[in-house]
């Protein structure tokens, strides 16, 4: 089989990773790829939202099957793309269409369908400028802190997380009359804030039948203890230690199951990836987000979990044959640290030359940022590389990862030393 995997980060390192360990696996192309995702197949160096190019790559390289790493190409509409182009018709895409993409794509639509489908999620409220002084009255009746979420995408970075109610009125408006998050912004959705603690769950759906990957739990922020900035993560934990059998019955009870049914209910084009952001208040799960395709940093420790094969199961989706398919796990846990650049998440430099990669034999390394010039590979983004490293448990895992990481270095290297501090 020929597949075509669109994207560049950890994230689609690591599903590279694991197709290529497939026997049903002829080719993989990789666009645009990273100097990491070049051991396992051919980069191709194309715009992914450019649908066209994405068609002639497929056409002329006999690609059987099309996985989409990242949110944005599902976004913009690239299943309905094939399903409209008689050429390109009868390839699948996994992912969700363009409609059904708004689960990641609208928080006010993901809102709305958790709302309909009775799914536990935040009290929320969603304003325009037109409706800004519904926007204050709603925050007037509600507890500090104050939760203000880009309604479009935003790169991860469209959340406010505001103490003070006059600073989130002031917050508020400068989002919708503002350009903070561009036509992201223009709509905004209030929610109240829920204390607990954070984890993802991963689900593969044919739009029927699905199965639930080993759960995670990420750490957004730059800084250790959590603090500082948001980033697009700085390592992930698998599994999550408090997410026991009780706690799981509940998510797949009243979250998987609701969800699924809901998107059949909806009848949702959708086979592919859900990503569930979900928080545990006092043993209560609650869902925070959709996403329309698997986390990263998430993919990097959850992907080496995975013994079943890969192409199998993503041929389950495309024939709608999924639930017929075998899925199994490594009982091992697994840690994943991230190595960024100096400045990260603002500015950073890019081209810095990164030394030890032969070195390293307790971890696998997923490529984020890097880009090659024959042998020597540089820096190319503000997340480089995922140590990613098994365990016994989830502390084993970590100080394995760590190790691998003392022989690594580049030019401003920073990683957090803390991660899965807190379990």
């Amino acid at each position: 089989m020929n597949i075509l995997l669109l994207g560049s980060g950890g994230r689609e390192h690591a599903i590279a990773w694991k197709l290529a360990q497939s026997s049903e696996l002829e080719n993989l192309y990789i666009a645009p790829g990273n100097a990491g995702t070049m051991q396992h197949g051919t980069n191709l160096y194309i715009d992914i939202n450019d649908f066209s190019a994405v068609k002639e790559e497929v056409i002329n390289r006999k690609v059987d099957m099309v996985v989409v790493g990242p949110e944005d190409p599902l976004v913009n509409g690239i299943v309905d793309y094939f399903l409209a182009d008689k050429e390109i018709m009868h390839i699948p895409v996994i992912g969700p269409d363009k409609h059904s993409a708004q689960l990641e794509g609208s928080k006010e639509f993901a809102k709305k369908f958790m709302e309909k489908h009775h799914i536990p999620t935040a009290k929320y409220g969603s304003f325009t400028l037109e409706t800004l002084n519904d926007g204050y009255a709603f925050l007037e009746g509600m507890k500090a802190p104050y939760v203000l979420k880009a309604d479009g995408l935003a790169a991860g970075k469209g959340v406010l997380i505001i103490d003070n109610l006059q600073e989130a009125k002031k917050e508020l408006k400068e989002m919708l009359a503002g350009d903070k998050f561009g036509a992201s912004g223009k709509k905004v959705v209030v929610e109240e804030f829920l204390k607990g603690i954070e984890m993802s769950v991963f689900v593969l759906t044919d739009g029927e039948g699905f199965k639930v990957f080993p759960e995670a739990k990420d750490y957004k922020r730059i800084g250790e203890g959590d603090k500082g900035l948001n980033t697009g993560g700085m390592g992930a934990v698998s599994p999550v230690p408090f997410a026991s059998t009780g706690f799981m019955d509940k998510v797949y009870n009243q979250i998987i199951i609701p969800t699924i049914k809901g998107i059949k209910a909806e009848k949702m084009n959708y086979k592919g990836f859900v990503f569930i952001g979900l928080i545990n208040v006092k043993g209560e799960p609650f869902v925070i987000e959709y996403n329309c395709r698997m986390g990263d940093p998430e993919t990097e420790v959850v992907m080496p979990r995975l013994k079943s094969d890969l192409i199998d199961l993503l041929e389950g989706v495309a024939t709608k044959t999924l639930s017929e398919r075998d899925i199994l796990f490594d009982e091992r846990a697994a840690a994943t640290v991230m190595l960024v650049s100096g400045g990260y998440p603002e500015a950073y430099e890019k081209g810095k030359t990164i030394f030890g990669l032969n070195d390293v034999a307790k971890s696998i390394i997923f490529h984020a940022g890097t880009t090659s010039d024959g042998p020597v590979i540089s820096t190319n983004g503000g997340r480089v590389l995922a140590v990613t490293s098994y365990g016994k448990d989830i502390q084993h895992a970590i100080q394995n990862a760590y190790e691998s990481i003392g022989n690594l270095s580049f030019d401003n290297m920073y990683y957090r030393k803390d991660i899965g501090f807190d379990l």
